[in-house]
């Protein structure tokens, strides 16, 4: 592809993202798939510009009004973006939009001016406030102020870069050690995951769908923290486990193996096609000890039908998922504070419903993959506040008995993981265990 129809891909991919209201890589992957000519070093290029923009959305949108370039659109972001993060001089640009054949309509006489204007142009300007440096709605950065205090800066900015390829290695199939060497095998480098017991990191992004360890269960594709939420559930053989938000069965799988295929592990969720999307996950991994469910909501009569019968209960909740967006960097651009106002009252419906299944002396492990306290430790404040019989576990005190591999990375009750400190998405842990002898909650 020339460079001008790599931008025009790059237009079309945007407006497809911004249409849809993402999320990216399903964008992403719809486009490529219909569009098998693009060859993988273009597919490379225009996802690189892509996902570039997506990250630095803000500031391209102040270059853009600081120049004079008119409304944010996809063809201006791209023009933008090209200008100052692939640094085109203004010349090439303007051969690029030329209206040829597969490339943008020739560029107008504003965005003549704009290449000008961008001519040798950084992203970083000293006139950029905050939030537009940092590349966060202005709304949230009060509440990013309250997790992050003076560390805010660079806390923020670790999102700019690109998220690792994490493994979990399928001890129901094997070691961390087998799985490196079929992957080296396979000319695939992988190093052990600083936290995880059963993580591995690739060094470079790869296919792994034709890659033998992957096809026969070995591996699975999963962040660090997000390891690291399924081994502090500390579900073991022989235990009654209840995924509640399973969604399409990350963690599940991770719970199977720590259960050693021993014991019984219900995943639920209230979304069919997600529970489907499990099916295939888990024949591969070997797991045999999962039954899914279909819950019509979180109050579903199924959860009153098995009040306190479960040792384990995990709420993987959904949430604003403003720890992923390095891997989601569209996700910021569709978020409102009404989206959040939504999540939190869904999540203390959901929390408090599925307490109702942890037996006495139980846990109930709270996870989300926000870094917003409003959705995290206020979220459990509020459940502790009116749920007698609860308590906060500190994470410090299951750590030695489920990681064995790495030192606890927090003193404190709950377990907050960052990109910038840890390396992995951002994530929350809160271990809630039900007194031996309470009452019965009824939510």
């Amino acid at each position: 592809m020339t460079p001008g129809a790599r931008a025009q891909a790059a237009i079309e991919l945007l407006d497809t993202i911004d249409t849809a209201r993402g999320p990216a890589d399903s964008c992403a992957q719809h486009y490529f798939r219909a569009r098998r000519f693009i060859g993988a070093k273009d597919r490379a290029a225009i996802a690189r510009l892509v996902y570039g923009v997506l990250r630095h959305r803000a500031q391209l949108d102040w270059w853009l009004s600081r120049a004079g370039g008119g409304e944010p659109s996809p063809r201006t972001r791209v023009f933008v973006g090209l200008a100052i993060l692939e640094r085109w001089r203004a010349a090439d640009l303007l051969d690029a939009l030329d209206g040829d054949r597969f490339r943008p309509a020739a560029a107008s006489p504003p965005e003549r001016a704009l290449a000008k204007a961008l001519d040798g142009r950084s992203l970083d300007h000293p006139d950029q406030p905050p939030a537009i440096r940092l590349n966060v709605p202005g709304w949230l950065m009060p509440r990013f102020t309250t997790r992050f205090g003076d560390a805010i800066e660079a806390e923020l900015a670790a999102f700019a870069g690109e998220a690792p390829l994490d493994l979990r290695v399928n001890t129901l199939k094997g070691e961390r050690s087998e799985a490196r060497a079929r992957l080296a095998a396979a000319g695939i480098d992988a190093e052990p995951t600083a936290l995880s017991p059963w993580g591995l990191r690739v060094a470079a992004r790869t296919r792994l769908a034709e890659v033998s360890a992957y096809k026969d269960g070995l591996i699975e594709i999963q962040d660090e923290g997000s390891q690291l939420a399924a081994a502090l559930v500390d579900a073991r053989p022989g235990q009654r486990v209840c995924d509640f938000c399973a969604g399409a069965g990350g963690k599940t799988l991770a719970l199977a193996a720590t259960m050693g295929n021993a014991g019984r592990l219900i995943a639920c969720d209230t979304v069919a096609r997600r529970l489907d999307g499990a099916g295939p996950r888990l024949k591969r991994a070997g797991v045999s000890n999962v039954e899914r469910r279909l819950l019509s909501t979180e109050r579903d009569v199924w959860v009153k039908r098995h009040k306190e019968s479960f040792d384990r209960v995990l709420v993987d909740a959904p949430c604003t998922g403003s720890g992923t967006w390095r891997r989601n960097p569209d996700a910021r651009w569709f978020l409102a504070q009404a989206d959040l106002a939504e999540l939190i009252a869904k999540q203390a419906r959901i929390i408090n419903s599925a307490a109702r299944l942890v037996r006495p002396g139980g846990r109930l492990i709270y996870v989300t993959c926000s870094l917003l306290c409003d959705e995290d430790e206020r979220q459990v404040d509020a459940f502790l506040a009116c749920t007698p019989g609860f308590r906060r576990l500190p994470v410090a005190a299951v750590w030695p008995q489920v990681v064995s591999t790495a030192a606890c990375p927090t003193s404190g009750d709950d377990l907050v993981l960052t990109p910038r400190l840890h390396g992995t998405d951002g994530f929350f842990v809160s271990i809630l265990e039900r007194d031996a002898a309470a009452a019965t909650h009824d939510g």
